[in-house]
């Protein structure tokens, strides 16, 4: 699946677009950056509510196809600016994390 398959079946609405042609293989779910720096698999759909420049930073180093804030977590106009000169897709969703992660896990599988 790509970025623009997931936001279509997942009604994500699109906060900064980046390459959407991106292939998502994988989710993971995580807040504490840090932790979500070095275990995040790279191409995967990362689910967090953390919407902070610093969240842009993690994303390119575990180079993840995309942020998606849940529970309409907000992003920060820095993070957005960041995001876009970084071609860094991020989305939301009004789901939490379980339930929109079960979603991903059934299109992915």
């Amino acid at each position: 699946m790509n970025i623009k398959e997931a936001v279509e079946k997942l009604n994500l609405k699109i906060l900064v677009e980046g390459d959407f042609e991106r292939e998502i293989t994988d989710c993971y779910i995580g807040d504490l950056l840090s932790w979500v720096m070095g275990r995040a698999p790279s191409d995967s759909i990362w689910l967090t509510v953390m919407g902070n420049i610093n969240s842009i930073a993690v994303a390119s180093l575990a180079d993840v196809s995309c942020i998606v804030l849940v529970e309409n977590a907000a992003l920060d106009e820095d993070a957005k600016a960041k995001a876009a000169a970084h071609d860094i897709t991020i989305l939301q969703s009004e789901e939490n994390a379980y339930h929109l992660s079960t979603k991903i896990y059934e299109l992915l599988k």
